[in-house]
């Protein structure tokens, strides 16, 4: 299926039915070239810049990849399987790649930076005024001030945070997966139906005789809200905030270490005290 055409479905919506894991990653190559090409073509134009042909154009050329990216990652937010998350892991430098290219490009935000300055005298709408402040801004944060190794360091944190953030995921969906709180008769006390239904049927889909609370969020979050046993809700309760703290392969704590040096390095690359600051 070529997933990078207008989709003739209510409301745009991907149509997931005819769509398989292995249509995205050549379809997502395709989709960053394209978007590329257009991206440059913007900011090599010879016309004068204008709201239509800078900041318009700049959607119109990402349509097809944010169109796919949007499919992927629905899919794999809310059915992750082991060959989503290796493409996740595979995606996540291409598009952090892909961003920093197009907020680098030096002509692209030299038009977006004459835009504003003449802002005030192009008759523009409050809307768009408001995206053009908004893709401006983005430009700057994303470090398109920054020249030399500066610009290049940014390039290199942000590659490395777009992985740290795929992989910190996938640790807690591994956690999330891996555990079961097997219940009995007398544990479903206190538990509407759809709580109990849904506990009997992740039971039958983790190969368990009966009912099972998992870390799955639509299950444990009514489970501690309604369950009358104190003790299991206790026992839900730790291993859901010790996701991703277990020790082991999946383990986040180095990754969060990494990520805050990372975050702090990056937020004084922009001349800010602290991320937060950012």
């Amino acid at each position: 299926m070529n997933l990078l055409e207008p989709w003739n479905t209510p409301f745009g919506l991907a149509p997931f039915d005819a769509i398989s894991d292995a249509d995205f990653a050549p379809a997502m190559d395709v989709a960053l070239a394209q978007a590329r090409s257009g991206m440059q073509a913007i900011a090599q134009s010879s016309q004068v810049p204008s709201f239509e042909n800078t900041i318009e154009a700049q959607e119109v050329a990402e349509a097809p990849l944010n169109q796919l990216a949007a499919a992927f990652y629905t899919l794999a937010s809310t059915d992750s399987t082991p060959i989503r998350e290796e493409l996740q892991r595979d995606l996540a430098p291409k598009l952090s790649a892909y961003s920093s290219a197009v907020t680098s490009d030096v002509a692209l935000f030299a038009r977006i930076e004459n835009l504003w300055s003449r802002r005030a005298s192009m008759g523009l709408s409050a809307e768009q005024e408001r995206v053009l402040m908004l893709t401006r801004r983005d430009f700057i944060r994303a470090g398109a001030k920054l020249t030399g190794a500066e610009a290049a360091r940014m390039a290199e944190i942000k590659s490395r945070l777009a992985s740290l953030g795929t992989k910190f995921m996938q640790n807690l969906l591994a956690d999330e997966r891996d555990w079961a709180l097997p219940l009995k008769a007398d544990d479903l006390a206190g538990l509407p139906d759809f709580v109990v239904q849904a506990a009997q049927a992740a039971g039958q889909e983790k190969g368990f005789d009966g009912p099972v609370v998992t870390l799955s969020r639509s299950l444990i979050v009514p489970f501690l809200e309604f369950a009358d046993r104190r003790d299991l809700r206790e026992m839900a309760y730790k291993a859901w905030t010790a996701r991703g703290a277990n020790g082991g392969e999946t383990d986040n704590r180095e990754i969060v270490s990494e990520t805050l040096r990372l975050r702090q390095e990056q937020a004084a690359l922009l001349g800010y005290e602290s991320f937060s600051d950012f």
